[in-house]
């Protein structure tokens, strides 16, 4: 049941590509329909129909006409351009953040629920990463700004009232990070566009395709072993991948949600080769009835059972993904269990769930921000 009162204001750091974060983000637009959202940038024909009923305020960043492809040139103006979003006037304010929607400026007194995916992962747990990506005469600016972003993402995360985490995993990054507590609350899943099918004879991985999702693991296990393998998904890292690996596997780029449905169900196993805060295509899996090869870490660890709806491994290298592959016999994993392990995660628990959430935290009031300890900066 939609929540109409009082009328918050929602706000998500980009609306660019339709993935997991924006399918949680929708299912919380959901719950108070009509709420204006403020987001730094929004390509509209990519979200379709997703927030229609909704006014979308943008950043001045969306006159530079910036992309899912392009957008992280603007890295260094998202905080300020984040603090200059429009959320004045609403008592209630609900972000959608794995970067900068949590820095927003909401008035005094106001309360301001944050649903954390991760704190920032480039400025905080994965900096080397991002600093690899980049030419050696770029990485000093790239340092600069992350440790100025770092800065201001720990002054960000005292203006919000209660934070709730994707899962524990990102729970105790939090408080790592902010020194800041937070309640679990799994993000939604779309279980009933799944359902079971018969298995063939090739391996998935469905995922954006980034340096830090490690595909490249994933896809050198099946090149080792002989299996087929398809990915699902673009992104930045599709073309080094494709060349080293387009005469092994089949990239088949983003696919619409009936054709994912279709491919769910036929996979012998997905492959999730990198420690996710939570890992919805996991579950989508385990919807459809297959079983889930993945690190015992990060969210994965917490969405499946290992030995019964898949594989979880100690540590996540090619040679580890490879042997999961060629010993496991995928035949013996029960659809039905999977199937009853996914419906934990089904968008209407997630939604009164978060509903609940906001009420306790509109009880507390706008000044109530708890800090545990503080987080090194």
């Amino acid at each position: 049941m939609p929540v109409s009162e009082p009328n918050p204001v929602l706000v998500h750091d980009y609306l660019l590509v339709h993935r997991g974060a924006e399918r949680a983000f929708a299912a919380i637009a959901a719950c108070w329909p009509g709420s204006p959202i403020s987001t730094l940038l929004f390509d509209e024909p990519a979200m379709g129909s997703l927030f229609r009923g909704h006014e979308v305020r943008t950043s001045r960043l969306q006159r530079l006409g910036a992309d899912q492809r392009h957008f992280r040139r603007l890295l260094p103006l998202f905080p300020a351009a984040a603090e200059r979003l429009p959320v004045a006037g609403h008592p209630l304010v609900i972000s959608s953040s794995s970067a900068f929607a949590h820095g927003v400026h909401p008035d005094p007194g106001a309360v301001h629920v944050c649903y954390c995916y991760t704190p920032f992962r480039y400025a905080w747990h994965e900096r080397g990463r991002a600093l690899e990506e980049l030419p050696p005469v770029l990485r000093p600016a790239l340092r600069l700004a992350l440790s100025r972003i770092r800065r201001w993402d720990l002054a960000a995360s005292r203006r919000v009232t209660h934070y709730v985490a994707i899962s524990e995993f990102c729970r105790e990054r939090i408080e790592a990070t902010y020194g800041r507590s937070a309640e679990v609350i799994y993000p939604p899943v779309e279980t009933d566009r799944f359902s079971p099918g018969e298995p063939e004879d090739f391996f998935l991985v469905v995922t954006e395709l980034v340096r830090h999702k490690r595909v490249d693991l994933a896809l050198e296990a099946a090149k080792r072993v002989g299996a087929p393998i398809k990915v699902v998904g673009r992104g930045a890292d599709l073309d080094r991948l494709r060349s080293l690996y387009g005469g092994d596997a089949e990239f088949l780029g983003r696919v619409s949600d009936e054709d994912l449905a279709a491919l769910y169900p036929r996979a012998r196993a997905l492959i999730v080769p990198n420690v996710e805060e939570f890992g919805i295509a996991a579950v989508e899996a385990q919807a459809a009835g297959r079983p889930v090869i993945a690190p015992d870490a990060g969210g994965t660890r917490e969405t499946v059972v290992d030995g019964e709806t898949g594989v979880l491994l100690p540590r996540a290298t090619a040679n580890a993904i490879a042997d999961a592959i060629s010993a496991t016999d995928f035949s013996r994993f029960d659809p039905d269990r999977a199937v009853r392990q996914a419906r934990r995660y089904s968008v209407e628990f997630f939604q009164a769930r978060f509903r609940a959430s906001v009420e306790r935290a509109q009880g507390r009031g706008g000044g109530d921000v708890e800090t545990s300890s503080s987080a090194d900066s």
